[in-house]
This record gives structure tokens, C-alpha cells and sequence, in this order.
């Protein structure tokens, strides 16, 4: 069954079209890492006066980058796993089995 699966999706290019939607979710959330504890540090000094929390922490923290850099790590990994099934190892080409005519073997 994945031998048929393997070489649908590699004689389809939907392999390939799924490897790269992926490599590109994976960099986006790499790019991610960076950006989101500077927008969680802009929310929380935003809203800071709405809560009326004399506790809450206004303080740039790097706990809002373990959620991208989680997504970011699976989504490579995912990648890196199809990419080595898809298309390190070439697809078997199968041969169709001839079967001898009768009537041309008299």
C-alpha cells in the first residue's frame, strides 16, 4: 500500500507541492520566533492599564517563542521524514508481465 502511495505522490508532483507548503509553514514559524515575544511584550504594555493587576508583568519575555519554535522544529521534522521516503530512495518502476500469446507459440 505505501509503495503504491510513495509513487502516486512522487509521479504527481503533489509529493513535492506538499513538501514545499510545509518548508514554507516550517520557515514562517522559524520567522515567528522572533517576532512573537516582541508582539506579546507590545500587547502586554498596551493593555497593561486594562487589567488592573498591580502583579502583572510588563517585562519582554522569551516564553511567547517555545510555541513557533515548537511548530517550527515539527514541521521541519515532518518535512525532513517525507522528503527522505519521497525521494531519497528512487521509486521501483514496475514492468508490466507479458504473458505469452498461444497462438503465436504454434
Amino acid at each position: 500500500m505505501f509503495k503504491r502511495l510513495k509513487q502516486t505522490l512522487v509521479e504527481s508532483f503533489v509529493g513535492a507541492i506538499a513538501l514545499g507548503w510545509l518548508f514554507a509553514q516550517g520557515i514562517m514559524h522559524f520567522a515567528n520566533i522572533f517576532s512573537a515575544p516582541v508582539a506579546g511584550w507590545i500587547v502586554r504594555r498596551e493593555y497593561s492599564e486594562f487589567t488592573n493587576r498591580a502583579g502583572a508583568s510588563t517585562a519582554f519575555s522569551f516564553q511567547d517563542a517555545l510555541p513557533e519554535l515548537v511548530r517550527a522544529v515539527s514541521l521541519l521534522l515532518i518535512c525532513y521524514i517525507l522528503l527522505r521516503w519521497l525521494y531519497f530512495r528512487p521509486v521501483e518502476e514496475q514492468t508490466p508481465v507479458l504473458t505469452p500469446n498461444p497462438e503465436q507459440t504454434a
